[in-house]
């Protein structure tokens, strides 16, 4: 189950979302040329990840900023940039151009910090703009909750898409992840759940004082959880490939 979009386009064109969205896909296509090169991929990694033990030890603090912009493999910046697509309109849309970058780096460095918190001495290296994303998420479920998301639904060989709103969705996401935290060894599990979970809850409070401005619970009932733009909406063509029915 994963989102594919949400049906509150932006009242303005989101700069630094695109901006960022670019950053990530060139960087990934440098280091994925590495991928013959084994050595000079980890040195990159060396170079420009996060190393929570290295951060323990008061070094290499720089990686808690670079490591944003690094992914280790396709479906990994795939998946990321789709969640940052979807949801950092509305928030650029909300914040502005330059509030909205640094609350989005303010997101992923807090989150990195989390990660750090949670594993102090692990050397494993930490890559990914999960951790920005997840603030940006957070700070969505607190100011639209009620916005529509539509997600797709995979099971076996079952495919269908369904509507719901973005607190219900985001609020599962969030669960695993505390869940995933807790159960799952990060030195064998590959993904830095405490850095979404990190994430998430800083987006979240780094919005609180956008919400109460204007107006809290208000302005929910304002804007009904919505953002502050018409609902797209969506529908699927038919198909021109002719039913085929089988013979008795």
């Amino acid at each position: 189950m994963f989102p594919i979009r949400d049906h509150n386009p932006s009242g303005r064109t989101p700069y630094v979302t695109y901006t960022l969205i670019a950053i990530n896909v060139a960087v990934f296509l440098y280091s994925w040329q590495l991928d013959a090169q084994p050595a000079k991929l980890a040195a990159f990694y060396s170079d420009w990840a996060l190393f929570p033990d290295r951060i323990s030890a008061g070094q290499d603090f720089g990686g808690l900023f670079t490591s944003m912009f690094l992914h280790g493999g396709v479906m990994h910046i795939l998946g990321n940039m789709l969640f940052l697509w979807i949801f950092g309109d509305n928030l650029e849309d909300c914040m502005g151009h330059v509030g909205y970058l640094l609350f989005y780096l303010a997101g992923g460095l807090g989150a990195g910090l989390a990660q750090v918190i949670a594993e102090p001495s692990s050397g494993i290296p930490t890559v990914g703009a999960s951790g920005a994303i997840a603030a940006v998420m957070g700070g969505y479920l607190l100011l639209y909750p009620r916005a529509k998301v539509d997600i797709l639904f995979i099971f076996i060989v079952f495919f269908k898409i369904f509507t719901i709103p973005a607190w219900v969705m985001l609020g599962i996401w969030f669960a695993l992840q505390l869940f995933n935290g807790v159960s799952i060894d990060a030195a064998t599990g590959g993904v830095a759940y405490w850095a979404h979970a990190g994430g998430f809850i800083i987006g979240f409070v780094l919005c609180l004082p956008i919400w109460m401005r204007r107006g809290a619970r208000g302005f929910w009932q304002r804007t009904e959880g919505h953002p502050p733009h018409p609902d797209a909406t969506y529908r699927f063509a038919r198909t021109s490939v002719p039913k085929v029915r089988r013979r008795k």
